[in-house]
């Protein structure tokens, strides 16, 4: 699908489908009236008689289109206008894409919403245009999505930045598809090895750096916890590292991810109703890859480091037991009380060789607590972090993303939980309270005094059932909140 944008009045431009917004409560303006008044006055007259609201999500096709140049129209509804941002016009995009895309189409136009600024307006909607017309059924033979070869945004005015806008929402929504396709990617397909040669790909194409570590160089790297998961699979863990290099003296950004691509949570094994989605385990490593793309593509300003830890957990006679203590590369000592809480065994060696490549500020993002799924539910991520200021420019950055994430507390009376008495720490916090910080204050240990926030993606990672504005499956959430965070991390 690509992107583009022309300045025109609504009335002439040529598509199969013109998506028109419209406000609730509010009557057409500007390129929106022009349009009406080919009309013969028919979009006032629906919403007299009350078959038009412009309720958020509201979708109005119309098949009949004398008078104007495209094939059909498209009614969206909004919400009111005082409540729009980036999500809402994301989700009511995708709601229109999830209806067109139900058949072939080749050229969709979208008259530019007038309320935020045109270029959130015009980012969101992209956003929300790749997230309702790709589908996580990629393994059926009857295809359930055809994305549309163009989406032009039309407007009656631009600035200079149009175009830079236009680029990044097309980039994004490319690196959001490919982590959810990646999240949707069965694991008799995606283990490490095939992940990290999927990663490989992107950074050939997008000029990357690129080093993968095998299972003998990650013991010549310490990398013990991260073994220790990975010694019940048959398939062996790797660890990516991608590097984006703008130079000079401008600090680095780390930014690392968990990648289980499959868990069924070892010797501590799962159910099959807590297993049966576990492919998703591998989210924040995606998350990664996806970011790491765009801000390659986008040639931003800043030193990324991305670090991807992949591991498959499994039970074998192999497999790390409970009451195994592990060095991990820091030289803490872990006593393994759960193989089920392996998402912070491995993420400890990554965060730790995030630390010993200099980092100067690291994200993690994970899909680590169904505690935090308790907590704050299936939309909302957790933050968590050990400095303020690191932790507030995150949220500022998921914020104008349009995705959503909580601060939860860091006070040192959790350490308490994760104390062991026979090795440095624990792995689990003992108790079913505060499941998602004892998690946090784990990872804590492993990142020193460098500015960290770790981000439990839990719940948004993953769509249960499906909704008007997208499938169920993998989300592909916080790869636009990366690389907002690169984005400004570099300016």
């Amino acid at each position: 699908m690509h992107v583009t944008l022309q300045i025109a009045l609504l009335s002439e431009i040529v598509a199969d489908w013109l998506i028109v917004p419209l406000w609730e409560k509010d009557a057409p303006a500007g390129n929106v009236a022009e349009l009406d008044a080919r009309l013969g006055g028919l979009l006032a007259k629906l919403r007299e008689q009350g078959d038009v609201a412009g309720k958020a999500k509201e979708l109005t096709p119309i098949y009949q289109t004398a008078g104007i140049a495209a094939k059909r129209l498209l009614l969206l509804g909004l919400g009111p206008r005082d409540r729009a941002d980036f999500a809402s016009l994301l989700s009511a995009s995708a709601a229109a894409a999830r209806m067109l895309s139900a058949k072939p189409c080749g050229r969709i136009a979208f008259a530019l919403p007038d309320g935020p600024s045109a270029e959130t307006a015009l980012r969101a909607c992209a956003a929300g245009f790749f997230q309702g017309s790709s589908t996580a059924g990629i393994r059926k033979n009857t295809v359930e999505r055809a994305p549309p070869a163009e989406v032009c945004f039309v407007t009656a005015s631009m600035d200079a930045a149009f175009a830079e806008s236009v680029r990044r929402a097309e980039i994004e929504g490319r690196a959001t598809n490919l982590a959810r396709e990646l999240v949707n990617t069965p694991p008799c397909d995606l283990y490490p090895e095939t992940f990290a040669e999927r990663a490989r790909e992107s950074a050939i194409k997008t000029g990357l750096e690129v080093q993968i570590l095998d299972e003998q160089q990650l013991v010549v790297e310490r990398m013990n916890a991260l073994l220790a998961v990975a010694r019940g699979s048959d398939r062996p863990p790797r660890l990516v590292v991608l590097r984006h290099r703008f130079g000079g003296d401008k600090p680095t950004l780390a930014l690392v991810g968990k990648g289980v691509t499959f868990d069924s949570g070892g010797l501590s094994l799962k159910t099959n109703d807590q297993m049966v989605d576990m492919k998703c385990d591998m989210a924040g490593a995606a998350a990664v890859l996806g970011a790491m793309q765009a801000a390659a593509e986008l040639a931003l300003p800043v030193n990324l480091v991305g670090v991807m830890a992949l591991v498959e957990n499994m039970p074998s006679g192999k497999a790390m037991k409970l009451g195994d203590v592990i060095k991990a590369r820091n030289g803490k000592t872990i006593e393994v009380l759960n193989t089920d809480a392996e998402g912070r065994l491995i993420l400890a060696d990554a965060l730790a060789y995030a630390v010993d490549l200099k980092a100067d500020h690291i994200v993690d993002l994970a899909t680590l607590t169904g505690a935090c799924m308790v907590a704050l539910g299936y939309d909302v991520a957790g933050l968590m972090s050990n400095d303020e200021a690191w932790s507030q420019k995150v949220l500022s950055a998921a914020q104008a993303a349009g995705e959503k994430a909580w601060p939860l507390p860091m006070l040192p009376h959790y350490g308490e939980m994760i104390k062991s008495t026979v090795a440095d720490i624990k792995n689990t916090g003992g108790s079913r309270y505060a499941g998602a910080i004892s998690a946090a204050k784990f990872l804590e240990e492993f990142v020193g005094t460098t500015p960290w926030a770790h981000l439990d993606i839990a719940g948004p990672s993953w769509a249960e059932h499906e909704n008007p504005s997208r499938d169920a499956g993998g989300t592909g959430c916080f790869v636009r909140t990366l690389v907002e965070l690169a984005r400004t991390y570099g300016a």
